[in-house]
């Protein structure tokens, strides 16, 4: 089942449930998969790759917001950016532990033959692909300039 399936089920769930701030999320991930589905030059149905990436940057911008709403004070709009996020969570795969993280990375580092800081970039391309989705970029760019600086 695609992700705009599982999508449109869980909709249907959430209008019949009435829970507003579950189907306010499941409908901003429907849009971003319309968007990106009518781009131009797109042919067929999203990638597995794709569908990642849509939800790993709508994540993304919902931790963005709460991190503002927090800054200001606004409790309200910070809890409603905190639920949508667990929403979007469902959908994305599990999310890797530090220690995970850490042991992910130094196989990388053991495979790209990186020695020091300089192999970051080399390093950081393989992460980015391999953990997309399964940890913050921020947090694999952390951790590769931990080890390699060891």
């Amino acid at each position: 089942m695609s992700l705009k399936q599982k999508v449109e089920t869980e909709i249907k769930s959430a209008m019949i449930a009435k829970n507003k701030v579950r189907l306010t999320a499941l409908r901003a991930i429907k849009s971003l998969i319309l968007l990106e589905e009518t781009k131009e030059g797109f042919s067929g149905s999203l990638s597995e790759d794709d569908e990642l990436k849509l939800l790993t940057k709508a994540a993304k911008q919902r931790k963005d917001s709460a991190e503002i709403y927090e800054k200001q004070g606004r409790n309200d709009l910070l809890e409603t950016e905190l639920a949508e996020l667990e929403v979007i969570q469902e959908f994305l795969p599990k999310a890797l532990t530090d220690q995970e993280l850490g042991l992910a990375v130094q196989e990388i580092i053991n495979v790209t033959g990186a020695v020091g800081p300089k192999d970051m970039g080399k390093v950081m391309g393989v992460a980015s692909k391999q953990l997309a989705g399964k940890a913050d970029g921020k947090a694999i760019a952390e951790k590769v300039k931990m080890l390699l600086n060891g």
